[in-house]
């Protein structure tokens, strides 16, 4: 008697991109020869650790002290490692989010009152949510992340970015509340000047030209890392500032869990005693199901999308995607973190699609991106560093950061997303001289494009940015309400919505202009599980891979 697998395509999207990326892993390793990788590496530690750190803040102040530095920094730097060296796309980065934050503290308002233990009542949920990302990969249901299109990207990027906004006037705010006037006004004070330098730079090393461009792009590497460096040191210069108290990070013990309290359910440093009876009620258990249910939403999107955004269009990759293969990767590291007690890290953005920008090669005479430096090096060295964040010396370090800094990190991570975001550039369209987009060579070739599309046809234009911008309000809406843990189901019903409900009002060929595929044809087919796509797409791919 002959044994069939019940269905033949079982596994096959793991199976698809776990043989596609074999077939180029060792240059994973050999293409890091590259200089890119070194101001790579100082970028995206700096971009992905300090919003961390500020998203401990929130958690630490919004969980009784739960959630710390040591937490955030453990699952920074698990997650680097871990998906730096076995991950199927090594360029989308994965840490700690403000939607993970914002989940973490939502479901500790819900349970405080009930008596149940946090950090096993979250063991349960992350455990049930590994369980659902295992089947979601092994069933290949990833598959339908080919739903998602452009507007469910440039909506969430949209939403990330005024999130990192909302948080740093939220720091700032309470520096007024908790520290005083003066601590206030220097706080706003300190995070203006990081904007001032940290943007300043970007615009000096991309759009003026006083130097070569080889010069310039220094500026561009090191400008925001430098102005982060310079503003910590800037508060110890004396003279007024002596005479201000500016709140700092606070911090723990060196490699130990900021809390140990039993009534949270953490009394035996970072193991979690999750089991039922002892340490946690079988009730409590099974009401973390539609907790995990939401959890495994949220990731399904946010992680996904990172991972297609680290690898738009505008970025000339060579190498298979993989997506079956690293939800599942995903589903692991979100086990780990619920057994250990800190927030699971997923997809970040924009901290991905920066990490991809960050290893353009570009011909310096036509600033044209020619190339991508993929490799494994740059994810694997931020989340190694990450570690020795938790040691005694740099852990005295980060306690002199003062708030501030976050602040302005945050502001100039969402400034910069959203001067980026074309959900903005269509707004600035509208608003736009018609000459200057006409007549001025230096108007950017999207604006060009906008305004090529015949007028009696705009109207789809301007309908599909208000579904934009509801799609966005809404989103960033729930996270300030009560029912912000809801937030994720706000996604998943834009996203179907884009794909079910836009096109029985817009015309297919408006809505192919404004709605196009997020990523190149080959990153997309890699979500494809039929038998014979393995080998299409090993022989498309044999080509074009880097040596």
């Amino acid at each position: 008697m002959t044994f069939q697998l019940r269905n033949p395509h079982l596994g096959r999207g793991i199976f698809n991109d776990m043989k596609a990326r074999a077939r180029v892993y060792v240059s994973d390793f050999k293409d890091a020869y590259n200089y890119r990788v070194i101001p790579s590496v100082v970028f995206i530690f700096f971009t992905n650790i300090l919003p961390a750190i500020a998203f401990a803040q929130d958690m630490f102040d919004r969980t009784d002290n739960a959630y710390g530095v040591n937490e955030v920094l453990m699952s920074s730097a698990i997650a680097g490692v871990v998906f730096g060296l076995f991950s199927g796309q090594p360029l989308c980065i994965v840490g700690v989010t403000g939607p993970i934050a914002i989940f973490s503290y939502t479901v500790y308002d819900i349970i405080k009152d009930r008596g149940t233990p946090y950090f096993p009542f979250m063991c349960w949920i992350y455990l049930w949510s590994m369980v659902m990302h295992f089947i979601i990969a092994i069933l290949n249901w990833v598959t339908y992340l080919k739903i998602i299109s452009n507007f469910s990207c440039e909506v969430f990027g949209f939403f990330i970015c005024v999130i990192y906004c909302q948080k740093a006037v939220a720091i700032l705010s309470n520096q007024f509340s908790d520290m005083g006037a003066a601590s206030g006004f220097c706080s706003v004070m300190i995070a203006l000047l990081m904007v001032i330098f940290g943007l300043g730079s970007t615009i000096f090393g991309s759009t003026l030209h006083y130097f070569k461009a080889p010069i310039r792009k220094l500026f561009v590497d090191y400008g925001v890392p430098l102005a982060v460096i310079f503003f910590i040191g800037f508060i110890h210069f004396g003279g007024w500032l002596d005479n201000v108290d500016l709140a700092r990070l606070p911090t723990t013990r060196a490699f130990q869990p900021t809390n140990d309290s039993a009534a949270l359910g953490r009394a035996h440093g970072w193991f979690i005693h999750f089991w039922p009876n002892e340490h946690i009620s079988v009730g409590d258990m099974f009401l973390a199901l539609p907790f995990a249910l939401l959890l495994t939403f949220l990731f399904y999107f946010d992680h996904n999308v990172s991972s297609l955004m680290c690898q738009l269009k505008e970025f000339p990759l060579k190498k298979p995607a993989s997506f079956h293969w690293d939800f599942m990767l995903l589903g692991l590291t979100t086990g780990v973190a619920g057994l250990i007690g800190i927030p699971a890290p997923n997809g970040l953005i924009p901290q991905a699609p920066l990490h991809t920008a960050s290893l353009v090669v570009e011909d310096f005479k036509t600033g044209q991106p020619v190339s991508v430096v993929e490799q494994r090096f740059t994810n694997t060295a931020q989340g190694a560093a990450t570690f020795v964040l938790m040691s005694g010396p740099f852990l005295v370090v980060l306690n002199l950061i003062p708030q501030a800094i976050l602040a302005g990190l945050f502001f100039i991570m969402g400034i910069n997303g959203l001067h980026g975001n074309i959900i903005v550039n269509r707004i600035r369209f509208i608003f736009l001289d018609e000459q200057y987009i006409i007549h001025d060579p230096q108007c950017p070739e999207y604006f060009k494009a906008m305004h090529a599309i015949p007028k009696e046809k705009r109207k789809w234009f301007y309908i599909y940015l208000v579904l934009q911008l509801i799609a966005g309000g809404a989103e960033i809406a729930i996270t300030l309400t009560e029912g912000a843990i809801g937030f994720p189901a706000v996604l998943v019903f834009f996203a179907l919505c884009a794909k079910y409900v836009w096109p029985l009002f817009i015309p297919k060929e408006d809505l192919e202009y404004l709605d196009g595929a997020v990523a190149e044809d080959f990153i997309i087919k890699s979500l494809d599980v039929h038998p014979k796509a393995p080998e299409e797409k090993f022989n498309e791919f044999s080509d074009s891979t880097t040596a």
